[in-house]
C-alpha cells in the first residue's frame, strides 16, 4: 500500500511506503524531544564576585551539570549582582525571570524565615557547633523550602562574622559605646541590635571604608574574608576573637524549573551539588585563615578574650532572649528553641 504526499508543494517525493513514513515520524520526534531538553536553561544569580571561592564553585557547578546532562540542562551565571541585588533576585525567582540564586542567610530569610535563627548572635561558636546544627535540622528546612515553592540544591558556609572596630572590643559595653554599623537590608539583625541599646548604623558594603574614614562609623560587624578584600581592616584595625554568628550561603531553584529537569539527571546533579558545598567549606575555611593572617602581618590587632570575657559576651544576650523572642519576634522562636536544644546536649557530649 503507497501514501500519497497532501500536495505536490512539499517538495518531497510523492510517494512513501508506510515503513518509510513511520521511520520519518520516529526521528522527526526524537531530534523534537532532544531540542525540548536541550532547551532546558537554568539562570541563576549570585551576588557573590566570581573570583571568590563560591564563584568558581558555582562556575564548575554550571559546568559539571552540562556534562552530566550531556548539554542537556545549561546553567548560565550572573555573578557579582548583576541580576539585582536579594530582593529583586527573589522577586524574579517568583516570575521565573531566573530559574535559580544563590542567597546569604539575608535573603533566605525572605524565602524561609526560620533560617534567621541560625544567625541569631552568640547562640552557634565554632564550625563543630554549626555541624552539629544543620546535622539535624537540615532536613526540616529542606522541606519548608520546599514547601514555599523552592528546591534547596546547596548549603554551604560562607565564614564567621566578627567585629572589626578603631578602638579595642573586649566585652558588649565596649561595643555599646561607639557607632556600629549594618547592611542596610540586614533588617532583622539591625532591629536586633538597636533592641540590645547598640548604636547601629545602617551602611551599604560600597559605604563602610568612606563612612569609616569620615567618622560616621566607628566599628563593623563583618567576615574576615570580606574585612581584607575591603581593606576595612586598615582603619578598623581591631578585631574581636569571637564569632558573632556564622555566614550561611544557599543555593535554591524555583520548583517549576526543577520539575522541568528530567528526573533520569537529578540524583548526579545533586550529588554534584553535594560536593559543591564540600568544595565551598574547605575553600572558605582556608581563603579565612588566609584572610585574618594577612590582615595581621599588615597592622591588624587580634584582641583576644579571656574566658570571663567570652562568658560575658554570652550572658549579655541571654538578658535580651525574652525581647528578641518575645511577642513580636525578631528571630523564629520554635527554631531558636531546636538549636539551643541541640546545642545544650551537644556541649554535654563535648
Amino acid at each position: 500500500m503507497k501514501i500519497c504526499c497532501i500536495s505536490n508543494k512539499c517538495g518531497w517525493p510523492k510517494v512513501f511506503s508506510r515503513h518509510s513514513l513511520r521511520f520519518i515520524l520516529a526521528v522527526i520526534l526524537f531530534f523534537s524531544v532532544s531540542c525540548l531538553f536541550a532547551q532546558q536553561r537554568i539562570r541563576l544569580a549570585s551576588l557573590v564576585p566570581e573570583n571568590t571561592p563560591w564563584g568558581a564553585a558555582i562556575n564548575k557547578m554550571a559546568a559539571d551539570w552540562a556534562r552530566a546532562t550531556n548539554g542537556q540542562v545549561e546553567v548560565i551565571v550572573y555573578h557579582n549582582a548583576v541580576a539585582g541585588d536579594e530582593g529583586e533576585v527573589l522577586r524574579k525567582l517568583n516570575i521565573n525571570q531566573l530559574q535559580a540564586a544563590v542567597f546569604t542567610s539575608i535573603g533566605m530569610n525572605s524565602v524561609m524565615p526560620e533560617i534567621m535563627a541560625i544567625s541569631y548572635p552568640f547562640l552557634i561558636r565554632d564550625n563543630d557547633e554549626l555541624d552539629a546544627v544543620l546535622k539535624k535540622i537540615r532536613p526540616e528546612l529542606d522541606v519548608k523550602i520546599q514547601q514555599n515553592g523552592f528546591v534547596n540544591l546547596a548549603w554551604a558556609r560562607a565564614g564567621w562574622v566578627k567585629i572589626f572596630s578603631k578602638t579595642p572590643v573586649f566585652v558588649p559595653n565596649d561595643l555599646r559605646r561607639i557607632k556600629l554599623g549594618a547592611g542596610a537590608d540586614e533588617l532583622e539583625m539591625i532591629q536586633a541590635f538597636k533592641l540590645m541599646q547598640y548604636q547601629i548604623v545602617p551602611t551599604t558594603l560600597s559605604e563602610i571604608l568612606v563612612s569609616m574614614n569620615g567618622g560616621m562609623l566607628d566599628a563593623v560587624y563583618q567576615s574576615p574574608i570580606f574585612a581584607a578584600g575591603s581593606q576595612i581592616f586598615g582603619v578598623a584595625k581591631n578585631m574581636t576573637d569571637i564569632n558573632v554568628a556564622p555566614f550561611m550561603g544557599g543555593v535554591v531553584m524555583n520548583s517549576n524549573a526543577w520539575r522541568r529537569i528530567p528526573d533520569r539527571f537529578k540524583p548526579q546533579l545533586l550529588a554534584i551539588c553535594k560536593q559543591m558545598e564540600t568544595n565551598i567549606e574547605t575553600s572558605i575555611v582556608n581563603l579565612e585563615n588566609e584572610a585574618v593572617s594577612n590582615m595581621l602581618r599588615y597592622g591588624l590587632i587580634k584582641n583576644e578574650l579571656t574566658p570571663q570575657q567570652r562568658q560575658e559576651w554570652y550572658n549579655d544576650m541571654a538578658r535580651y532572649e525574652n525581647t528578641l523572642l518575645g511577642p513580636n519576634p525578631i528571630f523564629n522562636r520554635e527554631y531558636y528553641n531546636k538549636i539551643k536544644t541541640i546545642l545544650d546536649d551537644y556541649r554535654r557530649g563535648r
